[in-house]
């Protein structure tokens, strides 16, 4: 199924002539919700086909799929709403120094956008997942470089997609699909391609995202790579509820069998009975997971390999081994480690601190905050960042059961400034910014993730519009979100007009607002 130079060029230029038929927000948001109708009404046979070709589960996708409908609808809202388009009118004032002329700001769709699909998602994050849905709710037309691992499910959401298109008037080419790792190459060197989404590994991102950069015209590339997703126990919540934590962590870490971009792959927890607590309710747990399956045996072998690796490190052990759970199976597993050993630079032990995907993760023991702090400095961006913080902890207050006897040792991740300047201030409590132990540890982790959780998991992203999917580098190459609202912006760029006659103005910028959407005029709001 390997599309040719030809075929990607002829899907781009399909996608390219039909972007004048997308200027009309309402078809935009008709669009959305045909495609999700058509979705929903075709479920149980996009259930079988994914499964077929993922092995996750009818459960899963079932799931899945009604995320993915859910997400097309709340685009069609936000089009309709039409705040994205960030409206702003300042009135000519030539009483001002200087005078300001009259100035009228809003934002256009970027072109044809390049979507390349995520293997392990093969609905949300893929043909009709989230940068498909984002992209046309900006008025961009799309076309997605199908997943290998997914290949007849993506052509089934896109014939559906196209289905909707054809069915509110649009041309079958607001919706382009290809296939092949050329076609991946060929896509986002194409010219007519203006912007690229990405979900996938470190490597494969990294190479789009230096052709991406390397055209004679560079073009946006919004990639999520891969993240660590470190989680923080202190010794109060480990003493507090040390069970509870490790049951919650070995749920999370095998979701899905531990394909999910969040899965919480780096633990830091305390030495001492509390935390020998949280390893063994961690044991019981990951120990009763069943086997499963892995999308494919390359991402199994490289999962098999990678455990191998980290297990044979000095000072690792395995209380449960991680490895082959059958023939085409995995079994779940954690490694333990001295929290010091992470904190040596350019240490032998650096591999711990690299995503392994599959279910397993790294329970890395410290024995003080300073450990904690000295970890936390030599973590890549990520996803997400979670603490696991005792009740004092949570109110402001610097319950006595840390370690290291007062957290004088947690710094922020940016290097060099303390965690309490991070957070605030240096005195005062939690009404005034919070300064307690839970308050530095939150502020330590802050420049290291897009999500911040306390006392949560992070598995499970919810599609709202205050979400945020994203964070420093390598997690993501852009500051923008892949899930929520937002995740528009990333196919938009601002235009002003400048002392334009009234009858010239776009009906968005027109002084009678005549499609009522949300505006900022002169400094004020108002619809």
């Amino acid at each position: 199924m390997e599309a040719t130079a030809a075929e990607v060029d002829a899907a781009v230029r399909a996608a390219h002539d039909a972007r004048d038929a997308l200027a009309d927000r309402r078809v935009r948001a008709a669009l959305l919700r045909r495609a999700a109708d058509l979705l929903d009404g075709a479920g149980e046979r996009i259930v079988e086909a994914a499964d077929a070709e993922t092995a996750l589960g009818p459960g899963r996708l079932t799931g899945e799929l009604g995320r993915t409908t859910y997400q097309l609808r709340a685009f069609a809202d936000v089009v309709e709403e039409g705040a994205f388009l960030d409206v702003r009118i300042d009135h000519a004032d030539p009483a001002l120094i200087p005078p300001r002329p009259d100035l009228r700001r809003y934002k256009i769709p970027l072109g044809v956008v390049a979507v390349y699909a995520a293997s392990n998602f093969p609905l949300a994050f893929s043909v009709p997942g989230g940068d498909t849905a984002s992209a046309l709710a900006a008025g961009c037309p799309v076309v997605v470089k199908a997943h290998p691992d997914h290949p007849a499910t993506s052509e089934l959401s896109a014939a559906l997609l196209r289905r909707a298109a054809a069915e509110t008037g649009l041309p079958a080419g607001v919706i382009g699909l290809v296939h092949g790792f050329e076609a991946g190459i060929e896509l986002v060197r194409h010219p007519l391609v203006a912007a690229a989404g990405f979900t996938g590994s470190v490597r494969g991102g990294r190479a789009l995202y230096d052709a991406a950069a390397a055209r004679p015209h560079p073009i946006p590339f919004h990639g999520e790579l891969g993240s660590l997703n470190p989680v923080v126990v202190t010794e109060a919540a480990a003493d507090e509820r040390a069970e509870e934590i490790g049951t919650g962590l070995a749920g999370s870490m095998t979701l899905g069998t531990g394909q999910f971009c969040v899965k919480p792959g780096l633990v830091l927890a305390p030495q001492g009975p509390a935390g020998d607590r949280l390893e063994r309710s961690l044991t019981e747990a990951v120990s009763n997971t069943e086997a499963g399956v892995l999308l494919d045996h390359r991402m199994r072998d490289a999962f098999l390999d990678g455990v191998r690796e980290r297990a044979a490190l000095p000072d690792v052990q395995a209380p449960v081994t991680p490895g082959a759970g059958g023939e085409h199976t995995v079994s779940a597993g954690f490694l333990t480690v001295p929290a010091a050993r992470l904190a040596e630079d350019g240490g032998t032990h650096d591999l711990l601190l690299e995503e392994c995907f599959g279910p397993v993760t790294v329970l890395a023991r410290y024995t003080d905050d300073a450990e904690i702090g000295a970890v936390l400095a030599r973590l890549p961006g990520n996803l997400t960042a979670t603490l696991q913080l005792g009740a004092a902890e949570c109110v402001g207050e610097d319950a006595g059961a840390d370690a290291s006897g007062g957290g004088t040792g947690i710094t922020a991740a940016t290097g060099g400034t303390g965690a309490d300047a991070a957070a605030g201030g240096t005195g005062g409590d939690a009404s005034e910014g919070g300064t307690g132990r839970g308050a530095r540890l939150l502020a330590a982790l802050t420049p290291l993730a897009g999500r911040l959780l306390v006392n949560g998991w992070p598995t499970g992203v919810a599609v709202a519009p205050a979400q945020h999917h994203g964070g420093p580098y390598p997690a993501a190459t852009s500051t923008a979100t892949s899930v929520g609202g937002t995740a528009v912006e990333r196919w938009l760029r601002p235009v002003v007009h400048q002392g334009t006659p009234p009858a010239l103005l776009p009906p968005e910028l027109r002084e009678h607002n005549p499609l009522n959407l949300p505006r900022r005029v002169d400094g004020r709001p108002e619809r």
